[in-house]
């Protein structure tokens, strides 16, 4: 990557890893690395908003408009993104108009339907998704089919759409001076839609196409699963998604009018009292109330009541609930989920209990339920929480759910694995809320909300749309990142639900091939079910005991509380620069004078010759990876909560580490990475664990189409580019212990690294950076130069094809890549390579 767009990147990073990835991405400059994330814990928060503005409020000409107001983001008062915004309310119509000075020049625009496929009728399911297609099929004012596409795309533009349980969102952006006139396109499809009929069939397939892409998902194969546990006639039982047979075939069967059908579910449920739109843009304030009122105050009322689910309760309070799920997956996994279904928690987000609780269940330090089952080597990887999916979360129920990636030897001892889960949830429940760990949790978020990067228009409105439905008006910003109130009886209250006797246990493994007699109907999932073993259904039943090693964890010492800015030591450069050059390295340096936030970006390129010698090498680096990022996991925990992010990259020429966040305890992580370096060593448990992960992680990428497809096509680009499944069948052949002490003893020994700081330091602390690398790691310099090269083969001018099988035998998806080599290219020639490219999309 550019070293001039670190912060950029590190911005589409996920946080730290704890599984190896590859950095193959070279022959084009337009793919970024394929990140694989370690396990974030899962979150709760939504409400419903308060009752809309009195008859207090000031009147204007039929528009109820109140002050507007600065929200509180926790910015310098310097910083030009301060952000104003007005809210409006048009005849039972929410909107919010925002006026944020952001450095994109793109305006955005989002709307949410409170109406989702909770509402789908019981005769064509996925019939408000498919909705959400048709509806953006022209309009009486503009009957242009694809009309709204193409101004988007000739103006800089995208929009898109998706539809929840509850709700369904549109969002768009474009430049701003085409603002008005997207919004006066765009608002017509809330008002007069045309839904062709003669689209019927194209949308249709549109609809089945998602439909067969989301079917080799284990995320999704499950959540529908899950839903058909719950009470018969509730909705979560619902086929969601929609395909040919649910809105095509069947339909035709039972002579149903699938466009009469859509029309009257339009009528019924697409109408103002039902919907809030956010929009943004530098235009005043005034401008913006101005353009929303003329253009939105024509979006009908049909004058029915809201859908309101509020006379369903204990939809999983099922005795197939509580039972153990066996199911085949389609990666290859061991993975338990243990589900439980809680009443709706949308009320409690300014408390947000399950936050609380998903920060401790997912916890990697000492005490912590990862922690024992590492240490047993049962375990690689947990993650804990609510999804906030509208399966999840909504207004009849809310799903807590730990999901534990185990080990061969961890799926073997399932049930001990889930004591473990059953023990620490009971000693949550024992001591009770703790005070210091919800004053910590609040601080950490604190410090995220108020140093966040800036975000895209069209999520910032999205985001905010949706808020809008959950939470108080004064809450709109910050409802769904910060913590308000510390209110212990509410988080004991749930924690009391979170026993054993109310658990749902799913064990999904490819172990379970051919022991699954029974098939869910529409994504064909194998499974079986049974009965809770007697022996751990008695222990759970009673007063078992406390593991003493399961604890609350310590108080975090790498919390940042100091955000000042320091005076700088080096002048002001539009690009970094080197200021440190030696046998071992060199260090590039640049301050920044853009964001003024108290954040610091550090890479480090550890480059070796021994990477590229053979496939076992890149293998064997791919192991060293993996267990130092989890020989990190337990002391850098502490860091990755307090938003200090690390990452090791398995790097074609070597090591890559990774820092980023505030400056404060930045240097703090970086120490603890280069010790752990340093002082490497590994179990001969922990180098089998790793090695049996490393072969799922191999598998699961090559029977994903495109991953392969994108693997070939660097396999045949680039020079030295080991493909991964070369690299998969060597790990098969086996490789030793010793192999990985010969290859890490020769890696380390001699090096050239290579770093870059930018962000809120100073040049001498960069420097340092570098010094404390060489001197911790005591290499000698290379004894020849090995300069990091990307060569690419020089196609010949003809038409190439290369065509491979995927190797999922039950995925029905394909994959296609077309690759036109343009060869060395001036900067003008990229410039105008990117603006062929925009205009394939445009015409």
């Amino acid at each position: 990557s550019d070293i001039n767009n670190v912060e950029e990147e590190f911005a589409e990073e996920s946080s730290a890893e704890s599984e190896i990835e590859t950095d193959d991405d070279n022959d084009s400059g337009t793919d970024s690395e394929d990140d694989r994330e370690n396990s974030d814990n899962k979150d709760d928060e939504k409400v419903k908003p308060e009752e809309s503005p009195s008859d207090s409020d000031m009147e204007v000409e039929g528009l109820a408009v109140e002050e507007a107001w600065t929200e509180p983001t926790g910015k310098k008062e310097d910083d030009e993104s301060t952000e104003k915004m007005v809210y409006i309310y048009v005849t039972d119509f929410n909107i919010v108009a925002t006026m944020y000075n952001v450095f994109s020049s793109q305006s955005a625009a989002a709307l949410c339907v409170t109406v989702g496929s909770f509402c789908d009728p019981e005769d064509l399911p996925g019939l408000a998704h498919f909705l959400e297609h048709m509806v953006f099929l022209g309009s009486l004012k503009y009957p242009d089919e694809n009309g709204f596409d193409v101004f988007l795309k000739k103006h800089g533009g995208s929009e898109n759409a998706s539809t929840d349980s509850e709700r369904t969102v549109f969002h768009f952006d474009i430049w701003q001076q085409y603002f008005k006139a997207a919004l006066d396109r765009w608002a017509q499809f809330f008002i007069n839609p045309l839904m062709i009929r003669d689209a019927i069939d194209c949308e249709v397939e549109a609809v089945d196409n998602e439909y067969q892409l989301a079917k080799p998902c284990d995320t999704n194969r499950w959540e529908l699963l899950l839903g058909s546990l719950a009470r018969p006639g509730y909705p979560m039982r619902k086929f969601f998604w929609g395909n040919a047979e649910t809105l095509k075939h069947e339909p035709k069967k039972s002579n149903i009018d699938i466009y009469t059908r859509l029309k009257d579910f339009w009528q019924n449920y697409y109408s103002a009292p039902y919907t809030n739109l956010v929009v943004q843009s530098k235009e005043t304030l005034n401008t913006l109330e101005n353009w929303v009122t003329e253009i939105f105050s024509q979006i009908p009322n049909n004058g029915l009541p809201k859908p309101s689910f509020d006379h369903l309760t204990d939809p999983f309070d099922t005795p197939e609930f509580q039972k153990l799920y066996r199911v085949v997956p389609v990666s290859n996994i061991h993975l338990l989920n243990i589900t439980w279904a809680l009443p709706p928690q949308e009320r409690n987000y300014r408390v947000k209990p399950l936050r609380y609780i998903s920060w401790l269940v997912g916890h990697e330090g000492k005490g912590s339920i990862l922690s024992f089952l590492r240490k047993k080597l049962w375990a690689v990887a947990l993650s804990g929480g609510n999804a906030e999916t509208g399966f999840e979360q909504n207004s009849i129920y809310s799903i807590f759910m730990i999901s534990i990636t185990l080990t061969s030897e961890g799926y073997e001892h399932f049930y001990e694995v889930a004591h473990v889960v059953f023990q620490y949830m009971k000693m949550l429940q024992k001591v009770g809320p703790d005070k210091r760990i919800w004053k910590e949790i609040q601080k950490i978020n604190d410090n995220e909300f108020s140093f966040q990067d800036q975000v895209d228009p069209i999520n910032y409105v999205e985001n905010i749309c949706e808020n809008m439905h959950l939470f108080c008006k004064q809450d709109f910003l910050t409802g769904n990142q910060l913590l308000f109130d510390y209110k212990p009886e509410v988080i004991a209250d749930v924690l009391d639900l979170l026993c054993p006797q109310r658990a749902n246990l799913c064990l999904l493994s490819t172990n379970n091939e051919g022991k699954c007699p029974l098939k869910e109907r529409w994504f064909e999932t194998q499974y079986s079910v049974e009965d809770i073993e007697q022996y751990w259904a008695t222990v759970w039943a009673f007063d078992f005991e406390i593991n003493p090693d399961l604890h609350h964890p310590e108080e975090n010492e790498y919390l940042a509380t100091d955000f000042s800015l320091k005076p700088p030591d080096f002048p002001e450069v539009d690009y970094p620069v080197k200021v440190l050059n030696a046998p071992q390295g060199c260090m590039w340096y640049k301050k920044d004078n853009k964001f003024r936030k108290p954040k610091v970006y550090v890479h480090f390129h550890l480059i070796s010759p021994q990477v590229q010698q053979s496939a076992e090498s890149v293998v064997l680096l791919d192991i060293f990876v993996s267990i130092l990022s989890l020989n990190l996991s337990e002391p850098a925990y502490g860091a990755d909560i307090a938003k200090l992010e690390y990452k090791l990259v398995a790097g074609e020429h070597g090591l890559i580490i990774r820092v980023k966040g505030f400056n404060h305890k930045l240097p703090l992580l970086l120490q603890l990475v280069i010790d752990h370096l340093s002082d490497f060593s590994f179990t001969p448990g922990v180098f089998e664990m790793v090695k049996e992960e490393l072969k799922k992680t191999y598998f699961n990428m090559l029977i994903k189409s495109e991953v392969l497809a994108k693997d070939l096509r660097h396999v045949i680009l680039e020079y030295g580019k080991w493909p991964i499944i070369e690299k998969y069948q060597r790990l098969m052949k086996g490789i030793s212990a010793e192999s990985l002490l010969s290859f890490v003893k020769a890696f380390t020994s001699q090096l050239f690294v290579e770093g870059l700081a930018q962000g809120k330091l100073t040049c001498q602390e960069a420097k340092g950076f570098l010094r404390y690398v060489v001197v911790k790691l005591q290499f000698a310099p290379l004894a020849h130069p090995c300069p990091v090269q990307f060569r690419v083969v020089d196609l010949p001018n003809t038409h190439l094809l290369c065509k491979v099988k995927t190797l999922n035998k039950g995925d029905a998806n394909s994959e296609v890549t077309v690759y036109y080599q343009a060869g060395a290219r001036s900067l003008r020639e990229c410039v105008l390579t990117e603006l062929l490219v925009v205009s394939f999309d445009v015409f």
